[in-house]
């Protein structure tokens, strides 16, 4: 007998037939299970009411006459449904008629409010939650509720603590399957993500995708204080400590704050006296790769920097935007004592001390002390018996 004649009377296709099903599907009243046929639901009703239900000898769980023999393969490793394409084996045909769908590519379950189609009657019943916005499993210690059993029982692992995915090359664990796959890449130097227009790799999608922003430019996080945009979240986090004023990061022989750990891991090396990055060209070592970098400037000329009011380059950033002043005549720097402007910070510093009195430069002949190291070095001449040159005074 046909489970659905009027469709077939109808002259509906299997497709057509296969949605009309899902559409009268039979619902549990006890655990809201749904069911093509109304014969299906009265056997599995069985399960609540207790009715003609028979033991397994292994584990004691009850089922229906039909369900207990395929359960019992659960224990005995039977599975004598073999899959004629990849040779697959299955202890219940209708597992073997669900992964068959992978080879075949039939999706018979649609989504009415989308159109979207799937393998699986599950995985429909599962998807169409996004447009309910049904979540029936919560969690019981925190009460947030998700759409699929998964993902709570992956959830509950934060509570628990619970790390059952162990790497087979260095031991660590982690809560998610996922995780440990993407960690394993680590060790095998396998990137599967490959950019499309310079043919980069990266272990993770979001990697790559992080990366081709770098492509089109595209900056999808913005800063509600000031507009500025960022291509990764963690660049505008860490911007927004601009405004914010926090710095999380803290120096644990000083005590000085950053709002970057990049940044606290640099001024570590003051105290730890490391310096990591060596120049090729003359082996002299710095403590941050952006001072290498600067350094390496001396020895290929190279001044990316460029004025454009003169034209006249510079090799740092900082060294233009100092020029720049002479061009606009900011003078930022103002004395507290007099009230007197200058356009660097060094020329301030050594101003004060006409107020303060002190003079830091001795000269190692004499023992006379300057102000300034500039006048320390026209002083020095009288020694070598050379005439001074005549140093500009700037303001």
């Amino acid at each position: 007998v046909s489970d659905d004649p009027t469709c077939e009377e109808a002259g509906c296709g299997e497709q057509q037939q296969e949605d009309h099903r899902a559409k009268r599907s039979h619902l549990c009243p006890h655990c809201e299970e749904s069911f093509p046929i109304l014969s299906k639901l009265k056997i599995h009703l069985k399960i609540h009411t207790d009715q003609n239900l028979y033991s397994c000898t292994d584990c004691e769980k009850r089922f229906t006459s039909q369900a207990l023999t395929d359960h019992q393969k659960v224990h005995t490793g039977e599975k004598p449904y073999s899959c004629f394409v990849c040779g697959e084996s299955f202890s219940q045909q209708g597992h073997l008629k669900t992964h068959h769908r992978i080879h075949t590519g039939e999706k018979p379950y649609s989504c009415f409010d989308c159109g979207e189609s799937f393998s699986q009657q599950g995985h429909l019943k599962t998807h169409q939650r996004i447009h309910t916005g049904e979540k029936p499993y919560s969690c019981s210690n925190c009460g947030k509720s998700f759409s699929q059993l998964g993902s709570l029982k992956t959830h509950q692992r934060i509570h628990t603590g619970e790390k059952p995915y162990s790497c087979s090359y260095c031991g660590e664990c982690f809560s998610q399957l996922g995780n440990l796959k993407t960690h394993k890449r680590i060790h095998t130097g396998e990137k599967p993500f490959s950019c499309t227009d310079c043919g980069k790799s990266f272990t993770t999608s979001q990697a790559l995708t992080v990366h081709q922003r770098v492509h089109t430019g595209e900056k999808p996080y913005y800063c509600s204080e000031c507009g500025k945009s960022f291509s990764q979240l963690d660049m505008l986090k860490c911007h927004q400590r601009i405004h914010t004023g926090e710095k999380p990061y803290s120096c644990s022989d000083c005590g000085k704050s950053f709002s970057q750990l990049g940044n606290l891991e640099a001024h570590q090396r003051i105290h730890t006296g490391e310096k990591p990055y060596s120049c090729s060209d003359c082996g002299k070592c710095f403590t941050t790769s952006a001072e290498l970098k600067v350094h390496k400037r001396a020895h290929t000329g190279e001044k990316p920097y460029t004025c454009s009011d003169c034209g006249k380059s510079f090799s740092r950033l900082d060294m233009l935007k100092c020029h720049q002043r002479i061009h606009t005549g900011e003078k930022p720097y103002s004395c507290s004592d007099c009230g007197k402007g200058f356009s660097q910070l060094g020329n301030l510093e050594a101003h004060q001390r006409i107020h303060t009195g002190e003079k830091p430069y001795s000269c190692s002949d004499c023992g006379k002390s300057f102000s300034r190291l500039d006048t320390l070095k026209r002083h020095k001449c009288i020694h070598k018996g050379q005439k001074p040159h005549q140093f500009p005074q700037t303001s």
